[in-house]
């Protein structure tokens, strides 16, 4: 074979025509490519800017890079399987990888969650639970139970399943009439019964019960599966009241009717457990994830689902396919890798149980900013928080936005939504991580306008 040149990096610095062709997700294009905000290294707690400063990460990259940034023992993992086979078909096909992973997260789950089906992001977990919820219900000759039911401020990623029984208006406006079949609890949010809440607000529990409205509205036997974020976090924040998720818990199980979790954000020691089903104590049908899966370090996510639901499938000719569902990278090699390395890296370090008992001095932190100018509420749970300002007349998102751009300025990375501002540090910060970042936070909104 010929011999090929060296493969290239990227540069370490872009011209503004470089920046044209990346159309960005989830991104105020033209500004950024005016201002833009580039990292090019990461490590441990900091990521390092294209001009090389140090930025403190108060979000985990975007909730995901839990056990903090380019750790030897998950860079090595997948620098070793990529050197050995890059990939494996997985359909009909298989490899060890995939099958290990599987195995060890079954048994970190709670009850008979003892299943993994492979995606890759949180998005395709999503509409794999979907799919899998109306295939279960139809399995079981009840194929009327078609509808969906998802909340208001939800985010379910950006499929059209997810979409669709997602509630974030912005995110929804411009697709039209997405999937039909779909309604909507209400959300939980309420500043007036419960600003300023530690932990989980005790405000709200009856909100639940709006499901029994829309049982009777629809009838169980068309109705599939519920599916919610235990904490709603790219909406801000939210912690659900006490006793709402038990209650969602015992209507679905009144009617027949499954409950997802969609715990994407919430998986992988974010509250302090392996799960955010084990930390509130509720087991729900199906649980989909991604992000800490993995460390962030290649795409991944999965859906867990009880035992029954898989026997139900397993039905019918031996050599049928139960699922007609599945992808192209499902299970990938180097996925799997960087899946074991981090499950091994979360063990070995205790970073969930270390989260648990860093969380009481983050609560003190978070509620520290309490008083500070517009901000109206702060709220948090595990090592996660939402701190809401109030908005600019006329000019909604401008004032957190503005807050962004200010803190990156100071060396410190934080996510808006809305005019909330959300933190999620990877789960390896130290005390005085948390006072660094609080503190340079409370610098900014003191100054903003």
């Amino acid at each position: 074979m010929q011999e090929l040149t060296r493969p290239s990096t990227p540069s370490a610095s872009l011209a503004r025509s470089d920046m044209e062709a990346f159309w960005m997700p989830f991104t105020a294009n033209r500004q950024f490519k005016e201002h833009p905000r580039l990292f090019v290294a990461a490590k441990d707690m900091h990521y390092t800017t294209i001009d090389g400063r140090q930025v403190l990460d108060g979000t985990a990259g975007l909730w995901c890079v839990n056990a903090g940034h380019c750790r030897p023992h998950i860079v090595e993992a997948i620098q070793r399987q990529v050197a050995t086979m890059d990939y494996a078909p997985a359909f009909q096909m298989g490899h060890p990888g995939a099958f290990q992973l599987a195995d060890r997260l079954a048994k970190m789950l709670p009850g008979d969650l003892n299943h993994v089906f492979f995606a890759n992001s949180g998005s395709e977990a999503v509409d794999s639970a979907l799919k899998i919820a109306i295939a279960y219900h139809r399995a079981k000759g009840e194929g009327t139970r078609q509808r969906l039911i998802g909340r208001e401020r939800g985010y379910h990623g950006v499929g059209f399943g997810g979409i669709s029984v997602g509630g974030i208006g912005p995110n929804r406006k411009f697709f039209g009439s997405l999937l039909n079949g779909v309604d909507h609890l209400p959300h939980t949010h309420n500043l007036q019964e419960n600003a300023f809440s530690r932990q989980q607000p005790e405000w709200g529990a009856h909100l639940a019960d709006e499901l029994e409205r829309i049982v009777a509205l629809h009838d169980a036997s068309n109705i599939a599966a519920v599916i919610v974020e235990p904490v709603a976090g790219s909406t801000g924040v939210l912690i659900p009241p006490k006793g709402y998720l038990e209650r969602l818990r015992a209507i679905c199980d009144k009617y027949g009717i499954l409950l997802i979790f969609d715990e994407v954000i919430t998986g992988f020691g974010r509250l302090g457990a392996s799960f955010a089903a084990d930390y509130f104590g509720v087991i729900p049908d199906m649980i989909t994830v991604a992000k800490g899966i993995t460390n962030g370090t290649i795409p991944m996510g999965a859906v867990f689902v009880r035992q029954e639901i898989y026997d139900t499938f397993m039905t019918g000719p031996e050599n049928a396919i139960e699922l007609a569902h599945g992808y192209t990278y499902s299970g990938h090699p180097m996925a799997c890798a960087a899946g074991l390395a981090t499950l091994e890296l979360y063990e070995q370090e205790g970073l969930f149980q270390r989260a648990n008992e860093m969380a009481s001095y983050w609560e003190e932190a978070v509620h520290s900013l309490k008083g500070l100018p517009y901000v109206i509420d702060t709220r948090n749970l595990g090592l996660i928080a939402g701190i809401e300002l109030e908005s600019i007349p006329g000019k909604p998102t401008a004032r957190a936005f503005e807050c962004f751009l200010r803190c990156f300025e100071q060396g410190l990375l934080i996510r808006t939504t809305g005019d909330i501002i959300a933190l999620s540090p990877p789960l390896i910060i130290e005390k005085h991580h948390i006072d660094e970042l609080f503190g340079r936070l409370a610098e900014v909104i003191k100054g903003l306008p």
